[in-house]
């Protein structure tokens, strides 16, 4: 199958940046087309966030003819063809047709060609195939039109030599059909994975990371979690114990309240129990020192939010925020209402996360420079003072008035009879 009717209703085609763009690298012996993510997504009736090309042109060329037409040009990736031409502050990656001379598994050396068919079928998934002209004529050399009905992803051609090409397809197929796909996933692509998982061992770390994260984001995350699960892949690639229902939970919260999808927050849900949990992410998910901060601090901060069956009260939701911070705190009022049994709006639960969001972090009013303007001594005995005044002022309900912390200073230096 090749050139398929034409798009209808393509709106992203009308973008006058990508007018633009077609007007000055298409024709004089050289074809542009937009590939891919974006007629996947326009002919699923998803928005359309990004749109990518492919072009007959060499990257050279593709510059050239770029910066002839006064557009600016990034060569974000020539080794692979890949050049991103910004049109009016809009950054456009532009490929050169491929086709693959050599693949190891993790990285492929590519050829530029001149034959649209020939790129299509070194692709992914077949709904990730096709390609469109600017006029909207649209090219379908793998069936993908057939699979973006059905809602199906499938590999194209031989599951097996698909992944053999590239394993990080792998989590690529349980992303893409947590994103788009409905029903049961293809039982040839699930057979060919689970011959070859082991390929994911010769990954590095950060684009397994990367990829997962992705993963974690899409609508179907955790029934794809759980194919993976019963493949003996997420142990293979996280360990330690997993928890489904509070992945699925969050999303459930997620939607309910109108929140975009938080691939972190996720990943807590999913598999952080204790800190021990968020270090051992950290080493095999290759995670920042942000990412693993974040994590953390979800698991440190359940214990200050009391019960995990309701809402933390007032007192004891400020005491969390004061501990462990905003972001630690509504992570883990997050956590414990996927774990308690009640809908994901219940009232209590939705409130107090809207409270956790919103209250001002207590922030401690007094210092050792407090107590030395009050004529108290520095050295051990200051700090011991300073702990008084602390546990004072949490058990008084953070109060904020000068007169209020005053009295708190003048109790725990008025001396002892």
């Amino acid at each position: 199958m090749s050139e398929a009717g034409r798009i209808s209703s393509p709106s992203f085609l009308d973008d006058p940046r990508l007018r633009k763009l077609f007007a000055a690298l298409d024709g004089e012996g050289e074809e542009l087309r937009v590939v891919g993510g974006a007629i996947r997504n326009h002919l699923m009736q998803l928005p359309v966030t990004e749109v990518d090309l492919t072009t007959t042109a060499s990257p050279h060329a593709t510059m050239a003819r770029a910066r002839a037409a006064g557009l600016k040009c990034v060569p974000t990736g020539l080794d692979h063809g890949t050049v991103t031409v910004i049109v009016d502050h809009q950054p456009f990656e532009v490929t050169t047709l491929r086709e693959d001379v050599e693949t190891d598994g993790r990285r492929a050396k590519v050829a530029f060609g001149r034959d649209f068919r020939d790129d299509a079928m070194r692709r992914d998934f077949t709904c990730n195939a096709l390609s469109a002209r600017a006029d909207g004529t649209l090219f379908d050399y793998a069936g993908g039109l057939q699979d973006i009905a059905a809602r199906r992803v499938r590999f194209i051609g031989d599951p097996a030599t698909r992944i053999v090409e590239d394993y990080l397809r792998i989590l690529r197929f349980f992303r893409f059909h947590a994103a788009f796909g409905e029903g049961a996933a293809d039982a040839t692509a699930l057979a060919a994975i689970a011959r070859n998982r082991a390929g994911l061992n010769g990954l590095s770390r950060e684009r397994v990371r990367a990829e997962l994260l992705k993963l974690l984001e899409a609508r179907g995350a955790a029934s794809a979690i759980l194919l993976m699960n019963g493949l003996g892949l997420v142990t293979q690639l996280l360990g330690g114990v997993i928890t489904p229902l509070r992945l699925a939970r969050i999303g459930d919260i997620e939607h309910a309240r109108g929140s975009k999808a938080d691939s972190l927050l996720r990943l807590a849900a999913l598999a952080v129990l204790t800190r021990e949990d968020a270090d051992r992410l950290r080493e095999t998910l290759r995670l920042s020192n942000a990412e693993h901060a974040r994590l953390v601090g979800a698991a440190d901060a359940a214990p200050w939010l009391h019960r995990r069956d309701a809402p933390p009260d007032e007192n004891g939701l400020r005491l969390a925020l004061y501990r462990r911070g905003r972001t630690a705190v509504c992570d883990a009022i997050d956590i414990a209402h996927a774990s308690a049994p009640v809908p994901p709006d219940d009232a209590a639960w939705t409130a107090r996360r809207a409270q956790a969001a919103q209250l001002s972090v207590p922030r401690f009013p007094v210092s050792g420079a407090t107590l030395m303007a009050r004529g108290a001594p520095a050295g051990k005995a200051m700090g011991e003072t300073l702990r008084r005044i602390e546990a004072a002022w949490i058990a008084t309900g953070f109060p904020e008035s000068a007169d209020a912390i005053a009295s708190l200073v003048d109790a725990a230096l008025k001396p002892s009879s």
